[in-house]
C-alpha cells in the first residue's frame, strides 16, 4: 500500500514536470475540466477541448514513467517483475457539441476537379480523288475549275485563286505545290466561287494578281496570302503521257485550261485544221488515250475526225489523209479486170502473180520523194453492148469474184479502186452494189463518164456525160460512210478526157471525208495526151481536186514512162497502167 502511493507520487511529479510550471492545482483543474466535459460538453469551446486533449496526453506520459521506474526499482531488488498487462484501448473521446453561439466551423469545400483537356480534332483528309469519269459539262475555265473542284475535293488546306485570262498568275500558283485545288475568276469573287471557298474551309487563301485592298474585302472570312505575280514562272509538265486528252484550240485560254488539267491528271493539246493531219505522235497518244474530250469549237467536222483517230484504222502505208501536204502521196494502180486480159493489166495474171508486177510497175515514182500506194483498179461493172436483164447495158461483177482481191490487198497494203461504168442507170444505183467493200478503209472508188448512157444512147456511138449532180449523190452517200465508220479519207476518182464529160464540174463536192481526184484518162500519142492534160487541168476550178495520169501499154504512142509523168504540174497524184 505504500508503494502504491509513492509510486502515485512519483507519477504526480512527473506529470508536473512534463508540463512545465503547472501546479497541482492547474492539475486538479484539468481534472474537474475533465469531469465538465463529461457532464457538460455544450459548454467547453473547441479550444478548451484541445487543452484537455493534450492533458490527457500528459498524464499518459506520466504513467508511462512511473510504471517504468517501478519496474527499475523490482529489477534492483530482485523481485520478479510481473508481465506486463495489454494497454486497454483508449476510450474515444466524445466529439464536442457546438454551443448554440458557436458557429460551426464550415466544411473545406471540395476543390473542384480539373477540366479535362478535349481531345485535338483529327487532321482533315483532304487528299484530291480525281473520278475516272469526270467529263466537263463547261469548259470555260471559271465553271470548269468549279467543277473539278467538287468533284476531286472534299476539303483543302489551301486553295489558289487567280483570274482566268491571267495566264502569269496562274503560271505563278501552278508551279507551287499548292493543298487543294485552284480557282479560277472571269472577273469577281462571285456567289458560286465564294460558296466553293466555304465548302472547302481552307486554312489558307492564295491569291496572285489581285490588289490587296480586293481581298481583304472578297475574302474577308477567310486567311488569306496575297502571292507576288512570277512573269517568267511558266507550267510544269506532266511527267508522262496522259490517259485523259483535253483537245483545245489555238484561240482557247490555253494556259487556265492546263493548269486545271493537272489537278486531274490529263493533258491539254492544242490542235487546229482537220485532226486527221496531226503528227503521228499525237494520233497514236490520242488514240490510246483512255478519254478524250474536246474543250474548243474546233469546226463541224471535229467530231467524226476524232473518232476516226480513235477508231485508229489507216490507209495502207499509214495516215488519215490520202494527200498529206507533209508527206506527199502517189497511187500506181494496175486498171482491169479479174476474169481476164481483155480488159486490162490487172487481169493478165492470177492475184499472186499480179501484186508481184505491181511492185514493179511503181518503180521510178517515188524519184520525187513521193511515198507510193500500189494499187489494184477493179472494173466492177463492165459497159456491155446488150441492155442485159436489168436493161442498163452494164454487166456488174459478182462481189465474191471480187472479194479475194480486196482481201489480198489488205494483207499486202494494197488499196483498191472500184470502177463503175453505169450504163444507162446512175452511178448511186452501182456503188450500192459494192457497199459491203466501200466500208473499208482501204477501198475507193472511181466513176467513169464515158460509159454513162442517156436513156436513148448506146455504147460506142457517142461518149457518155454526166453532172455534176450526180456525182454529187454518190459524194453525200460515200461520205457518209467514211463518218458512220469513222474510216480514213477515202478517193473517189471521176474519169474524164473531154471537157463534156462533165458538165458543171465546177459544182462537184470536195468534202473533207473524200479525196476527190479528177483523171485524165486519153489514149494516144503523147503529145495529144500532153494537150488534153492542159486543157483539163487549167483555172477556174483545177484547185478543187487532186489530178491522176493514165499510161495504156497498147494505146499509147509510145506509152510514158515515170520520168516523163513525173514532169507533169499539177502534181499527178495517181497514176494507172491499163
Amino acid at each position: 500500500m505504500v508503494r502504491v502511493c509513492f509510486f502515485a507520487v512519483l507519477a504526480f511529479v512527473a506529470s508536473s514536470c512534463l508540463s512545465g510550471d503547472a501546479s497541482p492545482l492547474d492539475s486538479h483543474s484539468a481534472s474537474n475540466a475533465e469531469t465538465r466535459l463529461d457532464s457538460e460538453p455544450s459548454a467547453i469551446s473547441i479550444e478548451s477541448a484541445k487543452e484537455v486533449e493534450s492533458t490527457q496526453d500528459v498524464s499518459s506520459d506520466a504513467r508511462e514513467v512511473a510504471e517504468s521506474s517501478e519496474l527499475q526499482s523490482k529489477k534492483e531488488s530482485g523481485e520478479p517483475t510481473p508481465s506486463p498487462e495489454p494497454t486497454p484501448l483508449a476510450e474515444p473521446t466524445p466529439s464536442a457539441e457546438p454551443t448554440p453561439s458557436a458557429e460551426p466551423t464550415p466544411s473545406p469545400e471540395p476543390t473542384p476537379s480539373a477540366e479535362p483537356t478535349p481531345s485535338p480534332e483529327p487532321e482533315r483528309d483532304c487528299s484530291p480523288q480525281a473520278p475516272h469519269d469526270l467529263r466537263l459539262s463547261d469548259p470555260s475555265p471559271a465553271l470548269a475549275s468549279i467543277e473539278i473542284s467538287q468533284a476531286v475535293y472534299n476539303c483543302a488546306h489551301e486553295v489558289g485563286v487567280a483570274l482566268a485570262r491571267d495566264s502569269a498568275a496562274i503560271s505563278t500558283l501552278a508551279s507551287r505545290p499548292i493543298q487543294g485545288p485552284l480557282l479560277l475568276l472571269e472577273t469577281w469573287f462571285d456567289p458560286s466561287l465564294m460558296a466553293e471557298l466555304e465548302r472547302l474551309a481552307p486554312e489558307r487563301v492564295l491569291a496572285a494578281g489581285f490588289e490587296e485592298q480586293v481581298l481583304e474585302t472578297s475574302l474577308a472570312e477567310f486567311r488569306f496570302e496575297l502571292v507576288p505575280v512570277d512573269e517568267q514562272a511558266t507550267l510544269p509538265a506532266l511527267e508522262a503521257s496522259s490517259d485523259r486528252i483535253w483537245l483545245v484550240g489555238a484561240d482557247a485560254p490555253v494556259a487556265a485550261l492546263t493548269a486545271l488539267s493537272h489537278q486531274i491528271g490529263a493533258k491539254v493539246m492544242v490542235v487546229s485544221g482537220d485532226l486527221r493531219a496531226l503528227s503521228p505522235e499525237t494520233r497514236e497518244m490520242i488514240y490510246g488515250a483512255a478519254q478524250v474530250e474536246v474543250l474548243s469549237n474546233l469546226g463541224e467536222d471535229a467530231d467524226w475526225q476524232l473518232a476516226v483517230i480513235r477508231r485508229g484504222d489507216e490507209i495502207p502505208g499509214g495516215g488519215l489523209l490520202m494527200f498529206p501536204a507533209e508527206r506527199p502521196r502517189r497511187l500506181v494502180a494496175m486498171y482491169g479486170h479479174p476474169s481476164g486480159p481483155a480488159l486490162g493489166v490487172l487481169g493478165e495474171q492470177g492475184i499472186d502473180e499480179g501484186i508481184q508486177r505491181l511492185h514493179s510497175i511503181t518503180e521510178g515514182y517515188d524519184a520525187d520523194g513521193s511515198v507510193v500506194l500500189p494499187t489494184f483498179e477493179i472494173i466492177a461493172t463492165v459497159a456491155q453492148a446488150a441492155a442485159g436483164s436489168d436493161g442498163d447495158y452494164s454487166g456488174e461483177t459478182a462481189r465474191d469474184e471480187i472479194r479475194l482481191w480486196v482481201e489480198m490487198a489488205a494483207a499486202n497494203d494494197i488499196y483498191v479502186v472500184l470502177d463503175l461504168q453505169p450504163g444507162r442507170t446512175h452511178f448511186l444505183t452501182q456503188a450500192r452494189m459494192y457497199e459491203e467493200f466501200l466500208r473499208l478503209p482501204h477501198v475507193g472508188l472511181a466513176l467513169d463518164p464515158e460509159w454513162r448512157l442517156k436513156p436513148h444512147e448506146l455504147h460506142m456511138e457517142q461518149i457518155g456525160t454526166v453532172d455534176a449532180a450526180e456525182v454529187n449523190q454518190v459524194v453525200d452517200w460515200l461520205a457518209g460512210i467514211v463518218r458512220e465508220e469513222a474510216l480514213p479519207q477515202k478517193l473517189l476518182i471521176v474519169h474524164q478526157f473531154q471537157p463534156s464529160m462533165i458538165t458543171n464540174r465546177e459544182l462537184i463536192e470536195t468534202p473533207p471525208e473524200l479525196a476527190v481526184l479528177i483523171q485524165m484518162d486519153g489514149q494516144g500519142p503523147i503529145d495529144t495526151k500532153y494537150g488534153s492534160w492542159s486543157r483539163l487541168t487549167r483555172p477556174p476550178d483545177s484547185s478543187r481536186f487532186h489530178w491522176g495520169w493514165k499510161n495504156f501499154y497498147d494505146e499509147d504512142i509510145p506509152t510514158p514512162t515515170a520520168e516523163q509523168v513525173l514532169e507533169l504540174t499539177p502534181y499527178p497524184a495517181f497514176v494507172s497502167y491499163q
